[in-house]
C-alpha cells in the first residue's frame, strides 16, 4: 500500500497507455455511468409505480436498494466469471441481462415482479459489466492510469444528469411501461461497450517461467491471498467505514432543503449543482494523482479526499438556509469527485493487475453491507431526532474516521521497500563484523584483481568470460 505496483498485465504485456486503450476508456465511461446513475434515475418512475400497484414509497425504494445490492454484493461472482471466461464475454452477457431485465419489467403486474426483473436481473447485468470494465482499464493504462480512472469515473455524474431528465420525458410521453422498454433498449449499449474490451496480445516468445506462473494464477477463480496483504486489509476496512456515510448527504440534502420550506424545484437544483461540480472534479483529480511526486503517495491523497468529504459533511450540518446548502453542495461535489476518482486507482496500486479482478470483487462484497446499512440507518436517526443536523454529523464522523484509519494504518503498518532494504543491509553488516570482516562497505579491490576475475586466460591470451562480463 505504501508503494505502487508496476503492472505488466496478466500475459506479460506492458500497458500501452493509449491506442485502443482510449476506446476501452470510453466503454468504461459509459458502463460506470449506467452502473452508478441507473439506480438513482429509477426514482423518477416511483410515483407511477405507487399509483399502478397501490404500494408505498418505501416499497418502491427497494428497487434502487436491490440494484445497488446486486452491483456490490455480486462482486465475487463477477470476479470468478472474469477469471474463468475473460472480460469481453462476461460483459456481453451482462449487457443482455441488463436489457432483458428492463424489457421484462415493462410487462410486470405487481411490485414483486419489478423487484426480480429490475432489481435482480438488471442489477446483475450491470455488475457483470462494471467490474470487467475496470479490470480492462487497469490492463490498458499504467502511467496514465490515474487520469484514465478520473475520466471513467466522470461517467457517473454525466449520466445522472442525463438519465433523470430522460426518464421524466419517457414517463410523460410513454408511461412507465414504455419508459422501461426504451431504457431496456438503451442498456443494450453495454454490449457495444463489452465488444470494445479487446484483450491485449500476448508476447511472441513468452518466458517459460512466467507462463507457468500465469497458468497457476488463472486456475484460481477467486484469489483469497489478497487478504494476506496488509495494505489491502487496511483499504477494505477504511472503504467500508467510508461507504457507511458517503452516500447519505446526496440522499437527504433535497429533503433537508424542503424541510427548510424551500420549493421542490429549488431543492432539487441542489443535486444538479453537486453533479455539475462532480463532473469536473473527477478528471482534474485524476490529473493531479498522475503527477510524478503525487502518484507514489496517492494513498494519502485518497485519505485527504475522504477527510475533506467528511469535514464538509460536518460543516454542512450547520447550514440553516439555501445559501449554506449551495456552498455545501459545491464543496461536497469537489470532495465526492475526488473520492470517486481515487477509490479504484488506489486499489489498483495496492494489489496490481494480477489480483485486481479478485480484490475488487471481495471489496465490493464487504461494501455491500455498508451500502445497505448506511442510508437506512441515517433515516432511522432522522425519525428519532427529527433533526437533519445529526444525520450530517453521523455521516461526516464516519467518513473522517475512515480517512484516519487509512492514513494512520498506511503510515504505521506498511513497511516501505527502502526501509526493508536498509534493515537487511544493516543486518548483513552486523553479520560480517561478527565474522571478523572489517569495514565491509568501504573495502576496496585492486583493479588488477577485478581484471583477472572478469577475464580468463586461454593459451596465453586473455579471453572474455561471458558469464562474468558486464
Amino acid at each position: 500500500m505504501g508503494a505502487v505496483v508496476v503492472d505488466d498485465g496478466p500475459s506479460g504485456v506492458k500497458a500501452p497507455d493509449g491506442g485502443w486503450g482510449w476506446a476501452v476508456l470510453f466503454g468504461c465511461f459509459v458502463i460506470t455511468g449506467f452502473s452508478y446513475a441507473f439506480p438513482k434515475a429509477m426514482s423518477v418512475f416511483f410515483k407511477e409505480l405507487i399509483r399502478e400497484f397501490g404500494v408505498g414509497y418505501s416499497d418502491t425504494a427497494w428497487i434502487s436498494s436491490i440494484l445497488l445490492a446486486m452491483l456490490y454484493g455480486t462482486g465475487p461472482l463477477c470476479s470468478m466469471c472474469v477469471n474463468r471466461f475473460g472480460c469481453r464475454p462476461v460483459m456481453l452477457v451482462g449487457g443482455l441481462f441488463a436489457s432483458a431485465g428492463m424489457i421484462m419489467a415493462s410487462f410486470s403486474t405487481n411490485i414483486i415482479q419489478v423487484y426480480i426483473t429490475v432489481g435482480v436481473i438488471t442489477g446483475l447485468g450491470l455488475a457483470l459489466n462494471f467490474q470487467p470494465s475496470l479490470i480492462m482499464l487497469n490492463r490498458y493504462f499504467n502511467k496514465r492510469r490515474p487520469l484514465a480512472n478520473g475520466l471513467a469515473a466522470a461517467g457517473s455524474p454525466v449520466f445522472l444528469c442525463a438519465l433523470s431528465p430522460l426518464g421524466q420525458i419517457l414517463q410523460h410521453e410513454y408511461g412507465w411501461r414504455g419508459g422501461f422498454l426504451i431504457l431496456g433498449g438503451l442498456l443494450l449499449n453495454c454490449c457495444v461497450c463489452g465488444a470494445l474490451m479487446r484483450p491485449l496480445d500476448p508476447p511472441k516468445n513468452p518466458e517459460p517461467s512466467k507462463t507457468a506462473s500465469e497458468k497457476q494464477v488463472k486456475k484460481k477463480l477467486l484469489d483469497f491471498t489478497v487478504f494476506q496483504d496488509r495494505g489491502f486489509l487496511i483499504y477494505t476496512v477504511a472503504a467500508t467505514i467510508m461507504v457507511l456515510g458517503l452516500f447519505v448527504p446526496p440522499v437527504f440534502v433535497v429533503s433537508y432543503a424542503k424541510d427548510l420550506k424551500y420549493e421542490d424545484t429549488k431543492s432539487a437544483f441542489l443535486l444538479t449543482i453537486l453533479g455539475f461540480i462532480d463532473i469536473f472534479a473527477r478528471p482534474l483529480c485524476g490529473i493531479v494523482a498522475g503527477l510524478q511526486w503525487v502518484r507514489p503517495r496517492c494513498v494519502y491523497l485518497f485519505s485527504f479526499s475522504m477527510f475533506f468529504n467528511g469535514f464538509t459533511d460536518l460543516m454542512g450540518s450547520m447550514s440553516h438556509d439555501y445559501g449554506g446548502l449551495v456552498v455545501f453542495c459545491v464543496f461536497f461535489g469537489i470532495s465526492y469527485g475526488m473520492v470517486g476518482a481515487l477509490q479504484f486507482e488506489v486499489l489498483m496500486a495496492i494489489v496490481g493487475t494480477q489480483k485486481f479482478s479478485s480484490a475488487i470483487g471481495l471489496v465490493l462484497l464487504v461494501e455491500a453491507v455498508a451500502v445497505l446499512v448506511g442510508p437506512p440507518g441515517a433515516g432511522k436517526l432522522l425519525d428519532a431526532t427529527h433533526n437533519y443536523m445529526f444525520v450530517f454529523l453521523l455521516a461526516g464522523s464516519e467518513v473522517v474516521t475512515s480517512a484516519v484509519v487509512l492514513a494512520v494504518g498506511n503510515a504505521c503498518c506498511i513497511k516501505r521497500p527502502q526501509e526493508v532494504h536498509t534493515k537487511e543491509d544493516a543486518a548483513e553488516r552486523e553479520e560480517l563484523k561478527k565474522r571478523g570482516v572489517k569495514n565491509p562497505a568501504g573495502t576496496k579491490v585492486d583493479s588488477i584483481e577485478v581484471e583477472h576475475f572478469l577475464k580468463d586466460e586461454k593459451n596465453g591470451e586473455v579471453v572474455t568470460n561471458p558469464e562474468t562480463c558486464v
